[in-house]
């Protein structure tokens, strides 16, 4: 824990200071068959984006690799907006729930913890993204990525942060990776320069965390498919 905190106050208020433009989704075809997939779709900030690295470098590219070898029918759509908050995603989320989504990734929140947003905000917020999400497609399968905040956002305000993604999940019933930056965060040597994105290296461990959630959510949606 030590190390996560050294993690946050050192660079994750680069977050918020961080723009991409991203207009567009990015959709990484899994093969060149003209046969349409369903999508996976990756909702998120620069954690998510693969900041200042080549896209295939980032976690959801080695997401999509593990697809691929696994014979999972999937194209995966990068969604990531530097500095975004959950109020911006809420806002942009209507044009992004387009075609085909059976699951979804939704990482978002970091950004509010960093502005000191009211915790009720965000989680108004994450709930009603989820919400949107399940009207589009009700049997969508959606998976919450955790995050946390640093310590000189005060005792309180940094533990109701944390407990809002394990609430939130158990709540809404979406899966949950408990702390998208597992075994990265506070790691010089497997973050960029900044202090705060994963570097190729770390990129890859991140993909193993999410995975270890994601692997029994895709294998449900198979068997929901083939029923």
């Amino acid at each position: 824990m030590r190390t996560l905190f050294f993690f946050f106050s050192a660079g994750l208020i680069f977050l918020s200071g961080c723009k991409k433009d991203v207009s567009t989704p990015e959709v990484i075809q899994t093969d060149s068959s003209a046969v349409a997939k369903p999508k996976l779709l990756c909702l998120g900030t620069s954690l998510t984006a693969a900041y200042n690295l080549d896209p295939t470098e980032g976690w959801v590219s080695q997401i999509r690799k593990k697809v691929d070898s696994l014979g999972y029918h999937y194209d995966v759509v990068i969604a990531g907006v530097s500095g975004e908050t959950t109020s911006g995603l809420r806002s942009r989320l209507g044009w992004m729930l387009q075609g085909d989504i059976q699951v979804v990734i939704l990482e978002s929140g970091a950004n509010d913890g960093l502005r000191g947003t009211e915790i009720k905000t965000t989680r108004d917020n994450l709930s009603a993204i989820i919400d949107t999400i399940r009207v589009y497609n009700p049997k969508m399968k959606i998976v919450l990525a955790g995050m946390a905040v640093p310590p000189n956002m005060g005792p309180e305000y940094t533990k109701e942060f944390m407990s809002l993604y394990p609430e939130l999940a158990k709540s809404k019933k979406v899966d949950l990776i408990p702390f998208l930056l597992e075994g990265v965060g506070g790691k010089k040597e497997l973050n960029l320069p900044d202090g705060i994105h994963p570097n190729p290296t770390g990129q890859k461990i991140v993909a193993e965390t999410v995975w270890k959630t994601l692997k029994p959510v895709l294998d449900s949606a198979a068997g929901s498919r083939g029923n």
